[in-house]
């Protein structure tokens, strides 16, 4: 299971960042924290996957639908300090030319 928390930096953006295994159990969560963000007005996005151990299909989609939900906000979502296993996932599928990896939150805006 993955534990998913939600910050708010003092850039004005919205940090959520999943702990453990992002698959199908906890990619739906992912997909509600961004959307609780951008609900409450927080358009700019950044998800921390440093504590990410395993991203497979459904914690792909869950980052392209955040994506979606924070650009047709007028925002963005990007991603930061990803693991090994969830960069070569990103760059297996292209994802990475979408979502560029940041090494850190605070060069992810």
């Amino acid at each position: 299971m993955t534990d998913i928390q939600v910050t708010h930096s003092d850039h004005g953006l919205g940090v959520v960042t999943p702990a453990g295994r992002l698959t199908m159990v906890s990619a739906r969560a992912l997909t509600e924290a961004v959307a609780s963000l951008v609900d409450q007005g927080t358009s700019r996005v950044v998800v921390d996957l440093g504590e990410t151990t395993f991203i497979d299909s459904s914690g792909l989609g869950a980052l392209v639908a955040g994506l979606k939900r924070c650009r047709q906000a007028g925002g963005d979502l990007r991603i930061a300090r990803p693991t090994a296993q969830v960069t070569a996932v990103l760059a297996m599928t292209n994802l990475d030319k979408v979502l560029t990896p940041r090494a850190s939150v605070d060069e992810a805006f």
